[in-house]
């Protein structure tokens, strides 16, 4: 099996215009918006290359119910709170980590509309997990949608990923269930950590 392509990073803030801003004061990189989804958030991109990104999603400010996704109904700070991989396809993928003990979900259809009005459509797995934080990655499929990072977003570099989790050995069963490696450490609680490398030097979202 080829391992997936790292798609993008999530990076879930309570309130989007202040995450922004504070984004920004930190790395010395204004993220662009990338437009609204119909559960209520709304994101803002920056990539790491031309084929991956960090979007910083919230609760849209045009929306009125507060989004369950992502822990935002109850979130109250800033969090890595997903990532996603990108596999050569999503069916069989789904299908051999299931084979190998690991339902990541089914896969779904989703879409966004950008500010300039254009609507962009994909495909990923979603599981009913009410945990804030999930260190194993949802498979995406951009199908015909130019994906995100190809577009002149701002850059940054990724310079880590990682995840700290209560049972290591657990979690590395499931990302070898999708084909996936990480550098996983234990700790009380599963936590996710990028370092990312910016004009004011380097930063860390955790």
């Amino acid at each position: 099996m080829t391992e997936p392509q790292l798609d993008h990073l999530v990076y879930a803030v309570p309130d989007l215009a202040a995450g922004i801003a504070e984004f920004a004061e930190r790395t010395g990189v204004r993220p662009v918006a990338g437009g609204s989804h119909p559960g209520g958030t709304a994101n803002y991109l920056v990539r790491f290359g031309p084929t991956s990104y960090l979007e910083i999603i919230g609760p849209d400010p045009e929306a009125t119910a507060r989004p369950r996704a992502f822990g935002l109904e109850t979130l109250t700070a800033p969090r890595l709170a997903a990532w996603a991989v990108r596999p050569e396809d999503i069916d069989k993928a789904v299908w051999q980590a299931r084979e190998q003990g690991y339902d990541p979900g089914d896969v779904q259809p989703l879409s966004r509309r950008t500010p300039a009005g254009e609507l962009l459509e994909w495909r990923l797995t979603r599981r009913e997990d009410p945990a804030a934080v999930r260190p194993v990655p949802f498979l995406i499929d951009w199908g015909d949608t130019p994906h995100p990072a190809a577009s002149d977003l701002p850059l940054v570099s990724l310079t880590s990923l990682s995840a700290v989790h209560p049972d290591p050995d657990a979690l590395r069963r499931d990302l070898a269930a999708l084909g996936v490696r990480l550098d996983v450490s234990p700790g009380p609680e599963p936590a996710l950590r990028a370092v990312i490398d910016t004009p004011l030097g380097s930063v860390t979202l955790r």
